[in-house]
């Protein structure tokens, strides 16, 4: 199996063949995840930290969650009670974490870079859980795999990536990912929400949601990340919901087969018509949140590989 990383911190260093080699391990473990029995052993005897300097429901509970069903040793740090609130450095507390030698650390962090600064501080395989606006890989990861699934390819498919593209880490990393993977990518929303640099990664930008996502295999649709606002993005979310919302009659300019996604937490009535999010022929969300506990298994299980492979 090809995949040659220490850490996980971007999709951006990796190769399609190890996008590849990540997503069908991912693949295995979603049938053991499936089983009644769903223990293996394969992190037995290593120490996982999970760091959030952020709030998270899904990305923490199914890190924690894939290292303890490999057989981890897992420990999650409450960052709000932390030293860091006392006026530790994150350098500081990155040497710390250090001295306890853990194998695999788990972080996400408000600044962009942070993670990667980390990692060049420790002497473990670190996982980005989202830093800033710069990456999310795993959530990149789970959504190719929930569309490879889906679609049963990860090629040459229309992909819509719909609503606040300006705050989203999410974005960017499927940009990157589906790109690297031959996709034709369409980016769909109000300028404000757009930067102007997205053009540069290769994807066409729209600002009509129609005629953005005619005749896609793929809707993705965004949360309005209304906490990294500062100013006025958008009119109101009753107006942004009229021309950006996904909806029933929205949907139908895509193909017929088309899936819709949403990494989460979605706020129904705002990004997505709340009976399409639950439709059970058309939404993927919840497959979403189960491959990413499969997605996060065969992350750390590569990177321990790599792990035990240095020290021998």
């Amino acid at each position: 199996m090809t995949y040659r990383g220490r850490h996980l911190l971007g999709i951006e260093p990796l190769h399609p063949t190890e996008i590849t080699t990540l997503l069908d391990l991912a693949d295995s473990y979603v049938d053991l995840n499936r089983r009644a029995q769903k223990r293996s052993d394969v992190l037995a005897g290593l120490t996982q930290i999970n760091m959030f300097f952020e709030n998270s429901t899904r990305t923490q509970s199914s890190f924690e969650l894939a290292g303890k069903r490999l057989g981890a040793d897992v420990m999650n740090m409450a960052m709000q009670a932390s030293s860091i609130k006392k006026g530790e450095t994150l350098i500081d507390t990155a040497m710390t974490l250090n001295a306890m030698h853990p194998d695999l650390l788990v972080v996400r962090h408000p600044h962009s870079g942070a993670v990667d600064l980390l990692a060049q501080k420790v002497n473990c395989a670190v996982l980005n859980a989202g830093d800033g606006r710069h990456e999310h890989p795993t959530q990149a990861l789970l959504d190719a795999l929930t569309i490879r699934r889906a679609k049963g390819r990860l090629h040459r498919l229309n992909i819509a990536i719909c609503g606040d593209i300006a705050h989203s880490r999410v974005a960017r990393s499927n940009i990157l990912l589906l790109g690297k993977m031959e996709n034709r990518v369409r980016l769909v929303g109000p300028p404000t929400l757009i930067p102007g640099p997205m053009k540069d990664l290769g994807v066409e930008v729209y600002d009509d949601m129609r005629e953005g996502i005619a005749g896609c295999d793929v809707v993705m649709m965004l949360r309005l990340q209304k906490e990294r606002m500062d100013g006025g993005f958008v009119p109101s979310e009753r107006e942004y919901y009229h021309r950006y919302g996904l909806d029933a009659e929205k949907l139908g300019h895509a193909k017929p087969d088309a899936i819709v996604m949403h990494p989460g937490p979605m706020n129904r009535g705002v990004e997505i018509d709340g009976t399409l999010a639950d439709d059970i022929n058309r939404s993927v969300i919840q497959e979403q949140v189960e491959m990413g506990v499969a997605v996060r298994m065969a992350a750390m299980d590569l990177l321990a590989r790599n792990l035990r492979a240095e020290a021998a």
